[in-house]
């Protein structure tokens, strides 16, 4: 009964990707791997059921099918942090394509002779068996490192691009990976019901974290830097992830780099831009009319911070000033974190005691401050 939810469930996620308009590719490469899975559930409960007689033709594919799961993992996170040539992509499915001419004796073989195989707990086929299993364990394992490694280069990488990380942290990915890296723990210890089960309960996650995430089975987001910032920063999210984040060959020279700082700092004290919910890197480089890495290298040069932390400095440092203003003790704490340019509460907790060592309540009770509630 499981494994008819995980089949009906797999393909219905599948469904909802293949309807969805302006398909992006890692919707694309998530339908792909969600059709696999179904074949993959499906022949598994067909086997366990020993109803396999009916679909010889699907005999010994569920062998080598384990190696594909771990590169479309991490051909579906590069879909969100990078972009790969598809020539550079196929190359990752060598493994699986090896494994099928490894096995293609017993696959060419007939009805019958599949039967007695199988009848016989693979008999005349263990080494191919056993050499396949080993090779998807070490696939597996190697391609949720490779996808967590990807993942924290990401995230580095968007605090020198971005001032907030809500939405574009991708952190239900690195979920993702840890749910795929448990099933190939199961897998060296358990048998194949509880591997197949264990599937089918990262089928269900998929569906409950994915359905949640921009960008899966909700419309993508554009790449394009509007003129004006979006209401919450959303509509920049996507906008500088594909971009190259490494600095120029050559360093700038300090009289160029002392000369976009004091742009910057114009622009920071007499227009308040960190006052901008959506604020990146790219709105405010186009306001300079300097490239993003050049703006990148003189903030981490001559502050000493990323991006995203020198924002978010300003920010935590208007509201200090702001709350310290009697007539503005009459707001909340909240509010006062919304003009200051955060854009939740969970953002301005985390940075305010990031930066200052100690949360917003502290600080106010330290500072004898009372906010409306």
């Amino acid at each position: 009964m499981i494994y008819t939810i995980g089949i009906i469930i797999s393909a219905f996620l599948a469904i909802l990707l293949l309807t969805k308009r302006d398909k992006t590719i890692a919707d694309k490469t998530l339908f792909i791997w969600l059709c696999i899975t179904t074949l993959h559930l499906t022949i598994f409960a067909i086997n366990s059921s020993g109803e396999y007689r009916g679909f010889p033709y699907l005999l010994g594919w569920e062998i080598p099918l384990p190696l594909v799961h771990g590169p479309f993992l991490f051909l579906y996170a590069t879909a969100f942090t990078a972009s790969t040539k598809t020539v550079y992509k196929l190359l990752h499915f060598i493994p699986f394509v090896l494994a099928v001419l490894l096995i293609s004796p017993f696959l060419a073989l007939g009805y019958q002779d599949k039967i007695l195989v199988y009848q016989n707990g693979g008999t005349s086929f263990q080494t191919e068996t056993v050499t396949i299993f080993i090779a998807s364990l070490i696939s597996g394992i190697v391609y949720c490192l490779l996808t967590l490694r990807v993942l924290f280069l990401h995230k580095r990488s968007i605090k020198d691009r971005f001032s907030y990380t809500e939405k574009i942290n991708l952190q239900w990915l690195f979920n993702l990976t840890a749910g795929l890296s448990c099933i190939w723990v199961i897998a060296i210890f358990a048998t194949d019901k509880y591997i197949f089960i264990s599937v089918v309960l990262y089928v269900l996650f998929i569906g409950y974290f994915g359905i949640k995430q921009v960008g899966i089975f909700t419309n993508p987001l554009p790449k394009t830097v509007p003129s004006v910032p979006a209401e919450d920063g959303e509509i920049n999210a996507a906008e500088t992830l594909f971009q190259d984040s490494k600095y120029e060959k050559s360093l700038l020279p300090d009289q160029q780099i002392e000369s976009i700082y004091l742009e910057l700092l114009h622009l920071m004290v007499e227009e308040k831009l960190f006052l901008t919910p959506g604020l990146t890197l790219s709105m405010l480089s186009q306001r300079l009319a300097v490239h993003p890495n050049t703006l990148s290298q003189v903030i981490n040069r001559r502050v000493q911070k990323n991006f995203f932390d020198y924002i978010n400095t300003l920010r935590v440092e208007e509201f200090k000033a702001r709350v310290a203003k009697v007539e503005n003790q009459q707001f909340t704490l909240l509010s006062l974190a919304y003009d200051c340019g955060f854009n939740s509460k969970t953002s301005f907790n985390r940075n305010f005691k990031s930066i200052t060592g100690q949360s917003p309540s502290a600080y106010l009770k330290a500072a004898q401050i009372n906010l409306k509630e």
